[in-house]
């Protein structure tokens, strides 16, 4: 093999960096450049402030660890076969961000070359996932694929339709899904079951076969199991992680080698359900203006050990998985609910968070122990903010309030991100059945907590970087510089500006909504600002917050439902000669960071950022499928709503204090032709000139509601009656006369409604 071309050495600019980055055969980031350029000391620092640049400028985009084109694919990736092109697959990047410019770039895959004496792999087909190296040539994108990928049960979970010919379908659950796959053998499966089902040929036509019946998909807490297997979130141990956990529950606790705590009365305040309690909180005056603090975090790390069956599976799992009828946890019950909890009257072992916060609310000094302690009270929100709003909390609440404010001074001065951002609440009854939905209101109770947590928060990685330890930090990067263009060039169209010359802080955000008192328009810039931010992610190299406007920041407090507190803790034990070696022969003795968390941690990163957006995707769609459920019985009424998004074919809206998205088809609007003006995000009335924009107020008529996909269909209030789905209608219950049923809750829009039906609604020109 031919020795690549020497680099010339020295400072590169920044074509000779992008050639480097197209034609690197491995991933390309900071460090690989400043190697492959010869650069040291001051050179490197002007190479981040170019690398810096350019992608600001638009010419490259990923991270300092794996740099790749813009507009193009990272070295290696995750990709999604999605065509058969000519007998060759060709795949899309399989997290494609639907709202980035354009349509993702398709790849032509290159499979593994067989090798003699090795058993071929299974041939490829459409809808499987892949890790590939990818490559740029002269006749477009390739992937050679490195391996294949566990598939996703997505779009294999639906309903069993029988058509009038007696063909059996599979009617999805997922909203994304748009036709009815064929079923080759139904089993014992019925009509109306929800089933979980496999392909089995190359060809989608040779259907799937069903491999579990769940059963009813509107009985209670089934719409959690739908949301578990279309997102493969493992929710059964291994029984060699049941059988440990006992035995790691059965550690004790000593007051020798711990700190003892159990005389300070610590209080853990959480939500009213709350299913495990990871933290607890204590205050009081240091007697000089300021205040001593601890912030008692459950000692997980001390339990779950590197290298253990529980380690496996929680680095697996990643994070608990919430839903309004169950929790999928990290860890198995006997940990996650009980020994590791802080309850009320019991010894626990905490890792313990020392606080000194000055007069100013800023955190002055901070030590970690491994500590014992034992709660003082397990106490609901709702209750504490009671207890201080009647005047006379007991004491140790009234100095926790006392020294919030101290703290919530140097938050407003630090002025983070703030954005209104309405969490949906879903009660059940004790049959399972909704008891009512409503958006949780919004306590000083919660903020109390909130900023003890992110002072616990910054002092941990602060604690760490002090020992230039491992850190998995907690990282959420300032906007793209191509999302803030396409902000500023939708605030112009409202007539603000801006200017992109300055340094983009929060506060440039919160100071543009302050100054708006429209509450409809600050709503508008409200959800432009949002779509504006990136995602925050977990990663070993600090790129600050900037959303709570912090340097430094990592993932401390919550080790029972994620690992990357785990982690945290771990290094901290390390750091700090915490240790505490565990009985030989139990389980693992070390409690802190094994050579494996070391040599890994940008990959498990990696991982516990995707099985956290994992979690957020199925707790989104549960939410979202009880709501629908919520609303089908109301299916005809009309409904206070905001817009959240437009689309060429039409907008999305959601119910004002309830949620739920829901179409508006543009064919729905009557007769007049609607502009997409793309800029504006709005749908302009030619005639009328009526505009629909996000952020918009107006009534909408609820014309369907499904309760199996989460999905609501609105229509204006005067539109045709034929376009409302009947109540209580059961979507197994309507049969075509051949060919596949329709998708389930799906209704076609039969004529466009009357000419000048939408004048009373929207906004004028």
């Amino acid at each position: 093999m031919p020795k690549p071309p020497k680099l010339p050495q020295g400072m590169p600019s920044a074509s000779q960096v992008l050639d480097f980055i197209q034609s690197s055969d491995i991933p390309a980031g900071k460090r690989e450049i400043a190697k492959a350029f010869g650069l040291k000391g001051q050179e490197k620092i002007k190479l981040k402030a170019l690398l810096k640049d350019m992608a600001e400028e638009g010419l490259i985009d990923g991270s300092k660890s794996a740099f790749h084109r813009m507009g193009g694919v990272p070295k290696v990736t995750t990709l999604r076969i999605v065509d058969v092109d000519d007998g060759e697959l060709i795949a899309e990047p399989d997290n494609w961000d639907p709202e980035a410019p354009g349509k993702p770039p398709r790849l032509t895959i290159r499979e593994p070359r067989p090798r003699p004496g090795v058993k071929r792999p299974p041939a490829l087909k459409r809808g499987d996932r892949v890790l590939a190296r990818t490559e740029e040539t002269e006749q477009g994108l390739r992937a050679h694929v490195m391996k294949k990928l566990p598939s996703r049960t997505e779009g294999l979970m639906g309903i069993v339709e029988i058509d009038k010919t007696g063909k059996a379908w599979l009617a999805p659950v997922d909203k994304r899904v748009r036709q009815s796959t064929p079923i080759a053998d139904r089993g014992e499966a019925e009509a109306g079951q929800l089933v979980i089902a496999e392909r089995v040929g190359r060809s989608e036509r040779a259907g799937v076969k069903v491999i579990e019946v769940v059963g009813d998909p509107l009985a209670p807490r089934s719409f959690s199991l739908i949301a578990i297997a279309k997102h493969g979130i493992p929710h059964i141990f291994p029984e060699e992680v049941l059988e440990e956990a006992p035995r790691a529950a059965k550690l004790k606790l000593s007051d020798k080698t711990r700190e003892d705590l159990r005389h300070l009365p610590i209080v853990a305040i959480d939500p009213a359900d709350a299913r495990d309690h990871d933290d607890a909180i204590w205050a009081e005056p240091d007697g000089q203006g300021g205040f001593n603090a601890v912030v008692a975090i459950a000692d997980v790390s001390f339990y779950v050990r590197p290298g253990s069956a529980l380690d496996r599976e929680a680095r697996k799992r990643g994070n608990s998985v919430y839903f309004p009828d169950r929790v999928v946890p990290m860890l198995p019950e006997v940990l996650s609910a009980d020994v590791c909890s802080l309850k009320e009257g019991e010894d626990r072992a905490a890792m313990a968070c020392h606080l000194h916060i000055n007069a100013d609310g800023k955190v002055s000094s901070f030590r970690f122990t491994r500590a014992l302690v034992r709660i003082a009270h397990n106490i609901a929100y709702e209750d504490a903010q009671k207890a201080v709003d009647d005047g006379n909390p007991p004491e140790y609440l009234a100095n926790l309030w006392t020294a919030w404010k101290a703290l919530a001074a140097a938050r407003d001065a630090r002025n983070p991100l703030e954005l209104e951002l309405p969490e949906r609440r879903v009660v059940l009854d004790e049959q399972g059945r909704i008891a009512s939905i409503a958006i949780r209101e919004r306590l000083d109770a919660h903020r109390v907590v909130e900023d003890f947590m992110i002072a616990a928060n910054v002092a941990a990685a602060k604690a760490l970087e002090a020992k230039t330890a491992p850190v998995v930090y907690r990282i959420h990067e300032p906007p793209s510089r191509e999302k803030l263009i396409a902000l500023r060039d939708y605030l112009a169209t409202m007539g603000k500006k801006l200017a992109l010359g300055q340094v983009v802080t929060p506060g440039l955000f919160n100071r543009m909504l302050k100054d708006i008192s429209d509450e409809a328009e600050k709503a508008l810039v409200m959800e432009a600002v949002l779509r504006s931010q990136t995602q925050a992610y977990y990663g070993p190299a600090n790129a600050g917050h900037f959303g709570l406007s912090l340097g430094s920041y990592a993932h401390f407090t919550s080790p029972i439902r994620r690992y990357s507190d785990l982690l945290v803790h771990r290094a901290l034990v390390d750091a700090y000669k915490l240790e505490q070696p565990a009985p030989p022969g139990s389980i693992p003795a070390t409690s802190g960071l094994s050579d494996r968390d070391r040599a890994s941690l940008q990959q498990v990163s990696d991982a516990i950022s995707q099985t956290e957006r994992r979690a957020m995707e199925a707790e989104r769609d549960t939410i979202d499928r009880y709501v629908a459920a919520w609303l089908s019985v109301r299916v005809g009424e009309v409904f206070d709503t905001r817009i959240t998004g437009v689309q060429s074919f039409g907008f999305f809206a959601t119910i004002v204090g309830l949620g739920g998205d829901g179409l508006v088809p543009i064919s729905t609007l009557g007769g007049e032709y609607f502009r997409y003006d793309e800029a504006a995000k709005a749908l302009v009335g030619t005639d009328s000139g009526t505009i629909y924009a996000t952020g918009d107020r107006l009534k909408l008529r609820l014309a369907e509601s499904n309760p199996l996909t989460g999905s609501l269909k609105f229509v204006l209030p005067d539109a045709d009656a034929s376009t409302i789905e009947p109540r209580g209608s059961r979507p197994q219950e309507r049969r075509g006369a051949g060919g596949p049923p329709k998708k389930a809750g799906k209704f076609m829009v039969g004529q466009r409604g009357r000419p000048g039906n939408i004048r009373h609604q929207g906004r004028k020109k």
